[in-house]
């Protein structure tokens, strides 16, 4: 009897082994949904976007794009994890997500690595510290002494509690050794209004939504917040060149799948996203958006998740950063 028990059993997963080679053979076989953890309009989709509609090309059937929002995008990260393995859902993976969700919110739901199959990178892109021409500091010197000698009176905009945009803020007056006072706002687009109305007199945001507005003299760009200069504001320096040694707050981007996601799936998904990432026309609408492509393998982008989390919960724990 274990003979025959033994016999079925190997007899099963030689079923499961062909008819899961056969479905990756077949993938995909209709369109495939690309969940956005965010409202639509900002940097998350507009990236997702660009990648999307390329690799619909190559791969020969849609990927349509899923905007869910709430709670830092972790609500919607948390279903991806929980979704059907087959590679019909994926999803963006985003820094405020993969590294910073998980120890901002204690309900976050899932673990980064262990709940996605990492795809590829997709890039990354700086932010940017800015503020209203009529606060008067030009520099990131001027802005910490400011603040120094006026703790707690500066007020900064984000995106929202749990956003790249917020946790930079809080690394960055960490970093500096100063106390400046977080105002959260529904999207990147809001914190922008306010700051060109005066109402508040610094933020961190995306490239996109204040380039424009510094070339226009609306905003004062002082930094970016990658380690090296953004080849799109090649003038503009960076945070660490200004004092701040080795800072680096940068929005990452990739694709992931829940874990269990048959390998083969996998590689066929990362073969079509690198191959979109050498594509000219798509490397022109990333530059736009200030980000850098960093084609790789699943495993590189693996090790990056982890390396990201690592570091970004020691600074939401160093800051003491909560989601309210």
């Amino acid at each position: 009897m274990a003979r025959g028990t033994r016999l079925a059993l190997a007899a099963v997963a030689a079923v499961a082994l062909i008819g899961g080679a056969a479905r990756a053979d077949d993938y995909p076989d209709r369109p495939i949904t690309l969940v956005v953890p965010f409202p639509p309009g900002g940097s998350t989709t507009i990236v997702a976007r660009i990648i999307a509609d390329k690799m619909s090309q190559t791969l020969g059937k849609s990927i349509v794009i899923d905007n869910r929002g709430g709670a830092g995008g972790t609500i919607a990260t948390r279903a991806v994890a929980k979704s059907a393995p087959d590679g019909y859902t994926i999803a963006l993976g985003y820094t405020g997500t993969l590294a910073i969700g998980p120890s901002l919110y204690p309900s976050a739901g899932y673990d980064p690595r262990k709940d996605f199959a990492p795809i590829g990178q997709i890039g990354i892109a700086p932010n940017t510290l800015v503020v209203h021409p009529s606060f008067n500091v030009h520099n990131v010197a001027e802005l910490v002494a400011y603040a120094k000698a006026n703790p707690g009176k500066i007020n900064f905009g984000s995106a929202g509690i749990g956003t790249v945009s917020h946790v930079c803020g809080e690394y960055f007056a960490t970093v500096a050794g100063i106390q400046i006072t977080h105002i959260p706002y529904k999207g990147t687009g809001p914190a922008i209004v306010d700051l060109l109305g005066g109402h508040i007199p610094m933020a961190f945001a995306p490239i996109p939504a204040t380039h424009e507005q510094a070339k226009a003299g609306s905003l004062r760009m002082l930094a970016v917040t990658s380690a090296k200069r953004s080849s799109l504001l090649p003038d503009v320096p960076t945070i660490a060149e200004q004092g701040l040694t080795g800072f680096e707050a940068v929005l990452r981007y990739g694709l992931v799948a829940p874990a269990g996601t048959p390998k083969a799936i996998v590689d066929r998904l990362n073969k079509e996203l690198n191959a979109a990432l050498q594509d000219e026309e798509v490397r022109k609408r990333l530059a736009v958006e200030g980000a850098e492509p960093i084609p790789g393998t699943p495993q590189q982008y693996g090790e990056d998740i982890d390396r990201e989390e690592t570091q970004w919960a020691k600074v939401i724990k160093a800051s003491g950063a909560k989601a309210e």
